[in-house]
């Protein structure tokens, strides 16, 4: 019923406030350069996907906190960017802290994983040429079981934004918050889950689709600049278009369904 409900809402929502897809406009002109540069600069691509994840690791907290806010407030009636900056302002440092937190967690469990899939490649090809398969098989569940810590997490703690920005609730306070709610409403929050992961993967699946279409189909200097094509152009621009409103429709269903849960 909550997530029936908030998917209900949501639109009509987002028709209320188009302000609220100016947000997840900027994030998404921001990756844009990216996109266009590596079909035209592989080098300078790298370097400005280097920049712009630097830049995003403080512009995303904001951005998330600012966003909650005016969904938020969009729910009852109309906000306007206003809303964004004094969310965002209020709320960044906490946000901030946990969205670090979480990113070491991630690497971490990435760096974990990245050497336990070594040593199953390694154990493929031992010095006396047979196969480890104890070896194999240990590292494979030592994979699985980072994948899955990595999902249960994500999984328990995706509503600390919600909690902070309409909640009021500090970073750990938010953290302990959301595993609290998810807990009680288990088999709701896995199927609203189940279905932004689906929404997500299919968007992905785009992006990377769109990605793919973009590079040369030659290899090139790496060295060289040049400009985009016309079909990277066009491809951009369709994705800046469904990325605002997809991450925009996201973005608001999860503080919709997050109201509904805790009213």
């Amino acid at each position: 019923m909550a997530l029936q409900t908030a998917l209900r809402r949501t639109p009509a929502t987002l028709v209320r406030n188009p302000a609220l897809f100016v947000p997840v406009l900027v994030l998404t002109l921001l990756q844009t350069p990216q996109l266009l540069l590596q079909s035209s600069a592989p080098l300078l691509a790298s370097v400005v996907s280097l920049a712009v994840s630097a830049l995003f690791l403080v512009v995303t907290p904001f951005v998330q906190a600012g966003f909650i806010g005016m969904a938020d407030e969009a729910l009852d009636g109309h906000t306007s960017l206003s809303t964004f900056v004094a969310a965002g302002k209020a709320n960044f440092v906490q946000v901030f802290l946990v969205y670090l937190l979480l990113v070491g967690v991630n690497l971490a469990l990435g760096l974990f994983g990245f050497v336990a899939a070594v040593v199953a490649v390694v154990s493929l090809y031992p010095g006396g040429g047979t196969p480890s398969t104890p070896l194999l098989v240990a590292a494979g569940l030592v994979v699985l079981a980072v994948v899955l810590a990595y999902l249960v997490l994500v999984f328990v703690v995706q509503f600390y934004g919600q909690a902070i920005v309409v909640d009021d609730y500090d970073a750990l306070d938010a953290l302990r918050h959301s595993y609290a709610l998810v807990r009680r409403n288990l088999v709701s929050v896995l199927g609203y889950t189940l279905l932004v992961g689906a929404l997500g993967g299919g968007f992905g699946a785009v992006v990377g689709l769109s990605s793919v279409l973009t590079m040369p189909a030659v290899p090139t200097d790496p060295l060289a600049v040049g400009f985009p094509s016309l079909g990277a152009v066009a491809l951009s621009a369709v994705l800046i278009v469904v990325g605002t409103l997809f991450g925009s429709f996201i973005g608001t269903l999860s503080v919709s369904y997050y109201r509904e849960l805790t009213n």
